[in-house]
């Protein structure tokens, strides 16, 4: 009889006596992963800063008992992210901190300093060799590959290029380099479909490497400039800006996973994934705003399985009854695919499957609650 991997979850009910910080540590122990720390060893605890004018991000105070019980198994824990493949608020490292300080996170709120992992221009790597399909050399940020135990703690949401964005995504894309990032993104293009192009030019402040160009009236994107990083696409009003998305979203996917395996199999499986499913808008926190949440607020997933929690996450994500003042157009009732009803063009369960293949972990769980 197949095993399943264990999934461990609570929810938001606090009762007298009990916080959510406090079950937030529960869920630590529960899930078993202070066993990954190793005494006196560097502890990566892997996140996103958020971006300037967006909200979606954890808040800073949920680092704070994770943190903690990072120091009571004996590891020396820090709040750690990398830069941007696009020009930005998080391009480098001085922007990036002062930008993470901004919204909160910082050494007396978490308990742990914050460093960016990749350098300061993101050009601080480890090179780790696999024997992926797509990837052959990843470029993994120096401090997250050099750190003895990593724990990834993701905020779920949707993403434009992938479906959604979790375990997976946080670790795979978020730990590479620029260089990595780059690599990942290497089939993902988008470009202008003339007749529906009114010239509007909105899509131009979205487009940081100054890719989008006015050409005759139209938009038109420079291949040599365009990094791939989708934010254009939303901003277009008429639909202008495509993606083949069948060919680009599936190979994005699969190159992440395969910095997912990267990046953790040095690691001597002192990996572990805490998902935080609050607050799930229907776009990456990369952006400079976020929508208003899909669903109510569900809860806090951990678990040693990367692939486990984050089908974990798309289920508990589906199975929840959807919000009619969201972005959502049909996918109101539980069990409706939510992530269907917003990018119906993506398939968003390579990065599941691809990953069960790859032996990082299982897609079939036991959910157990704390």
């Amino acid at each position: 009889m197949e095993t399943k991997s264990k999934v461990y979850f609570t929810d938001l009910r606090t009762r007298s006596g009990t916080n959510l910080f406090q079950k937030l540590s529960r869920l630590f122990d529960r899930a078993g992963l202070g066993r990954i720390v190793e005494k006196d060893g560097l502890t990566a605890v892997k996140l996103h800063f958020g971006e300037r004018g967006g909200s979606g991000f954890i808040r800073p105070i949920f680092l704070r008992p994770i943190v903690e019980k990072v120091k009571e198994a004996g590891g020396k824990p820090f709040l750690v992210d990398t830069n941007t493949l696009y020009p930005g608020s998080r391009s480098n490292s001085y922007d990036h901190l002062l930008l993470a300080a901004e919204h909160g996170f910082n050494q007396v709120v978490t308990g742990a300093p914050l460093l960016i992992g990749d350098g300061l221009r993101g050009q601080s790597f480890q090179e780790v060799e696999i024997e992926g399909k797509h990837i052959k050399k990843a470029y993994i940020g120096s401090d997250i590959a050099y750190a003895d135990s990593l724990i990834g703690v993701a905020h779920f949401k949707l993403h434009l290029a992938t479906g959604f964005g979790g375990a997976i995504k946080n670790i795979g894309m978020g730990c590479a380099s620029i260089a990595g990032k780059l690599a990942q993104h290497s089939n993902f293009r988008p470009f202008i479909k003339e007749e529906r192009c009114t010239g509007c030019e909105r899509c131009r402040p979205y487009c940081l490497p100054q890719a989008i160009e006015l050409r005759e009236g139209k938009a038109y994107i420079v291949g040599e400039k365009c990094t791939g990083c989708g934010e254009c696409i939303p901003s277009c009003p008429t639909g202008a800006i495509r993606v083949k998305w069948d060919a680009a979203s599936r190979e994005l996917q699969e190159r992440m996973v395969e910095y997912l395996w990267a990046v953790t199999r040095g690691k001597g499986g002192r990996v572990g994934y805490i998902n935080f499913l609050l607050n799930i808008t229907p776009d990456c926190d990369c952006f400079d705003r976020s929508d208003a949440p899909l669903v109510p607020d569900i809860g806090i997933l951990a678990s040693p399985d990367p692939i486990a929690i984050d089908q974990a996450s798309v289920d508990l994500l589906n199975q929840s009854p959807g919000l009619k003042n969201s972005a959502l157009q049909r996918s109101f009732n539980p069990g409706d695919d939510k992530i269907k009803d917003i990018y119906p063009e993506i398939d968003y369960t390579i990065q599941l499957s691809y990953g069960e293949g790859l032996g990082l972990g299982k897609r079939g769980y036991e959910l157990i609650k704390v």
